[in-house]
């Protein structure tokens, strides 16, 4: 499992453009979205990635640029022509 951290300052399109690599891969099946954790599972749901957002819910900027990444993705994986998916909880009552 590799784990990456980022902070506030991350840029979204290169972001955008690691996490959509990865995603390409054929081993890859699910990207889990939960908060500020990211978890790339394969089709054995072992996790592979854990990308850890280390920002302030609060900041509205913030939130910005994960939702702008996180359409990205999203756009990324249903373009993809097999079963690779997603599940999306970027904002809950929990991390705000």
């Amino acid at each position: 499992m590799k784990e990456i951290f980022l902070d506030s300052d991350f840029d979204v399109d290169d972001t955008t453009s690691k996490i959509n690599n990865i995603m390409s891969k054929w081993s890859i099946q699910l990207l889990d979205i939960s908060g500020p954790n990211w978890v790339i599972f394969d089709w054995d749901m072992e996790i592979k990635y854990v990308f850890y957002f280390q920002v302030d819910f609060n900041d509205l900027e913030a939130r910005i640029k994960l939702e702008d990444l996180k359409l990205n993705v999203i756009h990324h994986i249903e373009s993809l022509k097999d079963e690779t998916t997603y599940r999306d909880n970027l904002i809950s009552e929990i991390f705000l």
